[in-house]
């Protein structure tokens, strides 16, 4: 295994579109794999996607969607983040999500600002001969469905005009919760990965994870009473303990700041003691194991939102910061 490996389950993927097309009763879904497929493989991410129906590819920078044009010759890719490269976006083939300004030659999604307060036009003019869709952002469909539909209203009445483009507005928590926000197509990203939007447990709304990571107890030995392990000495035994080290840190993605978040040591659940290193962590354990005592750091059991809930952050942020390579997570992906 090395020090760590994490596997990428793409038959989880599949099954996460399926359902995704199930909440969208009819509307095209487009699978975002921005950030190297939210940490999870943007190449493999895309290709398990479109083989299980989605219509077309959405990313944030051109790099990444000149990355999959070289793997995809066909697929539609839509650029959402703003850019000036547009002579490589025409080389490329791409779509572009754009504001005030319309560049000419290849097609266009002018974006609505609706209440999101980044980017995008407030007020919608005729569109040029180039644009093929119109869109907008939701800030709230996850946490406050009011202001979502507000938003949903904004852009209905704005684009009532515009209605044989191609409109799309709903992300993945509208997609699953907000019927009225489904438009043309839905732009779903973290359901794809079988993650929640809402920080519940994603089974909740039918997804499946498709990541899960897991490593192994590298060390094992007593504290006595008084002793301590890590930096800070963060932890100290009030009684004799027993301790696991696992050889994952912060510069794999296991953050600092989840000391005090569960894994699963040879199938039960550990809590994390001490401070996280850059290439290691502490859990604490009610007997000795044998060094080798398998490790789940995210799956059944122990899913990422409940990481993200600890750290008081995002399944999101967790899951792009994961560090895959030669050099740290051994990567598995599953096509099955």
């Amino acid at each position: 295994m090395g020090r760590s490996e994490v596997t990428i389950d793409l038959g989880a993927l599949r099954a996460n579109v399926r359902r995704l097309h199930e909440a969208l009763g009819g509307s095209e879904l487009w699978a975002v794999v921005k950030a190297d497929g939210y940490g999870h493989g943007a190449v493999d991410c895309a290709r398990a996607a479109l083989d299980a129906g989605a219509s077309a590819l959405c990313v944030a920078t051109i790099a990444e969607a000149v990355e999959l044009r070289g793997a995809f010759a066909d697929a539609r890719i839509l650029v959402m983040g703003p850019t000036v490269e547009i002579g490589l976006a025409r080389e490329a083939r791409l779509e572009l999500a754009v504001g005030e300004t319309i560049p000419e030659g290849l097609p266009v999604h002018v974006k609505l600002d609706t209440g999101m307060g980044r980017w995008g036009v407030s007020h919608l003019q005729a569109p040029a001969r180039n644009v093929v869709g119109l869109m907008t952002h939701l800030a709230t469909a996850d946490s406050d469905p009011a202001f979502a539909r507000r938003q949903i209203e904004r852009f209905s009445e704005a684009t009532a005009d515009y209605a044989h483009l191609t409109r799309h507005v709903a992300n993945s928590a509208a997609a699953l919760r907000l019927p009225e926000a489904r438009f043309d197509a839905a732009r779903c990203g973290i359901a794809l990965y079988g993650l929640s939007p809402f920080g519940t447990d994603a089974a909740e709304d039918g997804l499946a994870p498709v990541l899960s990571w897991r490593s192994e107890l590298a060390l094992v030995r007593r504290l006595a009473p008084g002793d301590s392990t890590g930096y800070g000495r963060k932890f100290v035994a009030d009684r004799e303990q027993w301790i696991g080290i696992v050889p994952v840190g912060y510069a794999d993605g296991f953050r600092r700041d989840l000391s005090g978040t569960h894994v699963l040591v040879a199938g039960e659940r550990c809590p994390v003691v001490g401070v996280v290193s850059m290439d290691s962590f502490a859990v604490a354990l009610d007997r000795s194991l044998p060094v080798g005592a398998e490790v789940t750091i995210v799956g059944p059991g122990v899913p990422l939102e409940e990481h993200a809930r600890v750290a008081g952050t995002i399944n999101y942020e967790l899951a792009t910061r994961i560090e895959s390579g030669p050099t740290r997570a051994r990567r598995v992906v599953l096509a099955a």
